[in-house]
């Protein structure tokens, strides 16, 4: 097989761009050698134990997962502990480790459409937009010997990426004159005397949401002591296209139903848990037009509830926030003559796992574009970290105990 890693992850990068992840993320390439070849691909929600002996097991040479390994900073990974040890098992196997996270839910064809697509809902529109048109413009001025570090930097950072193309950058030469003064300790120059330096200004536009990522790597990669940088937010430009990318997804039915209907179809489109389908509504109220937000979802509760959606799914509704909503939601329907929307609580496992068989679908038809080819497989384990839900003995159990009439 003439397929490198680089080259599935660089297919990876172009529908779930790292750039386009939130800035408290983790995504991209764990482990593994950007030259290793790549015949077999294994698709999974959690980088779990079973999982990855599922990779090794079938022989893997890349193991693609939504969730992060190691999503909060560690300063090693021995093997003693279930992280380092997922890692230990992986490189000695000679298997990638691929994350596509928050950079995988909101592009079109990511983890929020193949959700909305699973439980039927026609011609998807993204719920709240991605700021993709609030762009800073970073400048900074460096010598030429070290702008192509700084360069690498930047992009490496998330900055530089325009519509198809990466790694934009604008470097033009000038003079740079600064005198160190008593305190300074100078990489070019002496303390007291004025210095002429040729430097590289260097630019490159990048996400807002980006901003301290992309500039404390470049002050990384600086040599200066004091390091001179401008950042300047830019204008939006009239009329400019947007490329559909956000959090979560709404549309109407392929066919309306009721509520009870809905929640039927979604427990039979997503994978069975022990958490199943929890609902809050009549269920024989109207379903015409539903939203959905993969993962935790309850941050776009109070944008859902005035959507116009007859029910909202997602995953780790908590208590209150969920009966708030509810309470608002019911107001709606004593002012306005109508409900606002139910609620649907599935496991976020489950919800997730809809994008694994189309990403997976992706790869296929990408590498066979390229003439190459690779073999795919969804891992079916279930991560969910809930394994039973408990059933009363006696139907008398399913009532509160104070409510439980004296034998």
């Amino acid at each position: 097989m003439s397929l490198r890693l680089s080259e599935v992850v660089a297919l990876m990068d172009g529908w779930y761009h790292p750039a386009w992840a939130e800035e408290w993320d983790a995504v991209g390439l764990v482990c593994g050698d950007p030259e290793q070849p790549v015949e077999r691909v294994l698709f999974a929600v959690d980088p779990a134990p079973q999982v990855v002996d599922e990779a090794l097991d079938w022989g893997a040479d890349l193991l693609v997962c939504h969730h992060p390994l190691l999503l909060r900073p560690v300063h090693g990974v021995p093997a003693t502990s279930p992280k380092g040890r997922a890692v230990h098992r992986l490189v000695r196997a000679g298997t990638a480790l691929l994350t596509a996270h928050t950079n995988a839910d909101v592009p079109p064809g990511g983890v929020n459409e193949a959700l909305a697509r699973a439980v039927g809902i026609r011609d998807p529109r993204v719920i709240v937009e991605t700021a993709t048109d609030q762009l800073d413009k970073l400048v900074t001025f460096v010598p030429h010997e070290h702008a192509d570090a700084v360069r690498r930097a930047v992009t490496a950072a998330g900055a530089g990426a325009i519509g198809d193309y990466d790694s934009c950058t604008f470097t033009a030469t000038g003079e740079g004159r600064f005198r160190p003064l008593a305190g300074a300790d100078p990489v070019v120059g002496e303390v007291g005397l004025l210095e002429v330096v040729p430097e590289s200004r260097v630019e490159a536009v990048l996400p807002r949401r980006l901003r301290r990522r992309v500039v404390e790597a470049m002050k990384a990669a600086h040599p200066y002591e004091e390091v001179p940088y401008d950042v300047v937010e830019l204008a939006s430009a009239p009329g400019r296209s947007t490329d559909a990318r956000g959090h979560g997804r709404i549309g109407a039915l392929e066919e309306p139903t009721t509520l009870r209907g809905f929640a039927e179809r979604v427990a039979e489109s997503l994978p069975a848990t022990a958490h199943g389908v929890r609902v809050a509504g009549d269920p024989d109220r109207s379903v015409e037009v539903a939203a959905v937000a993969s993962g935790s979802g309850d941050f776009l509760l109070g944008t859902v509830l005035g959507s116009g959606a007859d029910v909202f799914l997602t995953s780790d509704l908590r208590h209150h926030p969920a009966a708030e909503f509810l309470e608002q939601a019911a107001l709606m329907d004593g002012a306005a003559g109508r409900g606002g929307p139910a609620l649907v609580d599935v496991a976020h496992w489950a919800a997730e796992w809809t994008w694994l068989p189309v990403a997976a679908e992706k790869l296929r038809d990408g590498v066979t574009d390229v003439g190459d080819t690779v073999e795919t497989r969804v891992s079916v384990v279930v991560t969910d970290p809930w394994t039973f839900r408990a059933e009363p003995a006696r139907s008398a159990h399913a009532q509160p105990p104070q409510a439980r009439s004296a034998p």
